[in-house]
């Protein structure tokens, strides 16, 4: 049974992360329709979202003898999608206007700070910075609850820096991720879900995934397996852009979100306790039961055993209201009246737990037809 904390299940479970691919291109105006856009899907599906940057302190995070490079796709990219402070700030002031929760990934210690100054509630580790120790350091300071995603990390580095943020109390959820974007359905591993639960289970466990083809199989599959938050990466066909294969554009996440509602629908409540059954349920089954049936005439005062039943009595259905049945255990009670044969057996016509307890007598008197 999971050991999951109340703590992490309040600020993790079920929440959905939203990564703006490719920092909207560095582009103010596409990111805010960005925002507005998922604010209006996450609003009509009813869902917890976060909407997440990258962050990076690009003047510093770029060697300088390697800015302005073309032939390197990483820096390439990293100028071209860089965005001011200020740019930032309008982004989150929006994310929060559209009633989702501002995220990022900071690639560096500069951008840990940009994150408090700009008051992010969730801090993102990025798999290829899970050995990132003076990064990892950084943002523990701060104390948020953080986000880690698992792709690439062996076995030590994943116990390493669980252990790390557990040393320091500070909340932590753990994606399984694939690195490959996209990915092809047979390279998903969602049984990692099953391992990271089973390794880490004081941890809400989720799914960072970019698969391309289908927005619906991997979410039942992970919700049932466990998985409780999840990541994709987001775009819009915006200014001719082409938007990459690894991104979901708005009508595919809004799949993804309903989805999420029928696993939801479907896997039903507690994995931790035994389910209470619905009426609809217990009044089907009781249909099915056998009631105990009187196979001669007998006496008042004719005592119940266990090993001389089937001589006097059968079972068979339909069982009706009041009648005893075969999942009641007769054994030392006595007939109160006497009892003609084919007649139910009811629960007037016996002593003893049955007919003295007032709820059980109530919950035969209800039983059946």
């Amino acid at each position: 049974m999971t050991r999951t904390s109340q703590r992490d299940r309040e600020i993790f479970e079920n929440l959905f992360v939203l990564e703006a691919a490719n920092n909207h291109w560095g582009d103010l105006e596409r990111g805010k329709k960005i925002v507005n856009d998922y604010g209006r899907v996450v609003r009509y599906n009813s869902v917890k979202a976060a909407i997440k940057f990258q962050f990076r302190d690009v003047d510093n995070f770029i060697h300088d003898d390697f800015k302005g490079n073309q032939d390197i796709r990483y820096i390439k990219k990293t100028e071209a999608t860089r965005l001011s402070k200020e740019s930032y700030r309008i982004l989150a002031d929006e994310v929060r206007r559209v009633g989702c929760i501002p995220m990022a990934t900071p690639f560096d210690e500069t951008s840990v700070d940009l994150c408090v100054e700009l008051d992010f509630p969730l801090i993102k580790v990025a798999s290829s910075d899970v050995n990132d120790w003076p990064l990892l350091e950084k943002i523990a300071s701060t104390r948020r609850p953080t986000i880690i995603s698992s792709g690439g990390a062996n076995e030590k580095a994943l116990d390493d820096i669980v252990t790390f943020f557990e040393h320091r109390a500070i909340p932590l959820a753990i994606n399984h991720c694939v690195s490959l974007y996209p990915s092809e359905d047979y390279q998903l591993e969602l049984n990692q879900i099953d391992y990271l639960r089973s390794r880490y289970d004081d941890h809400v466990i989720g799914l960072s995934t970019h698969e391309y083809q289908d927005w619906h199989s991997s979410m039942l599959i992970s919700y049932a397996k466990g998985a409780r938050t999840w990541e994709r990466h987001i775009d819009i066909e915006y200014d001719n852009v082409p938007v990459s294969p690894y991104c979901s554009l708005p009508e595919q996440v809004d799949v993804w979100f309903k989805a999420f509602r029928k696993a939801e629908e479907m896997c039903g409540g507690s994995s931790e306790r035994r389910r209470v059954l619905p009426k609809e349920e217990t009044e089907y089954l009781d249909a099915l039961v056998r009631g105990v049936y009187a196979k001669r005439d007998l006496d008042e005062g004719y005592e119940f055993n266990s090993n001389t039943f089937t001589d006097d009595f059968y079972l068979a259905v339909p069982l009706r209201k009041g009648q005893l049945s075969c999942r009641e255990i007769l054994n030392g009670q006595k007939l109160a009246e006497p009892i003609k044969v084919s007649e139910p057996l009811t629960i007037d016509h016996v002593d003893g737990p049955y007919a003295e307890s007032k709820y059980l007598r109530q919950f035969i008197l209800d039983r059946g037809f």
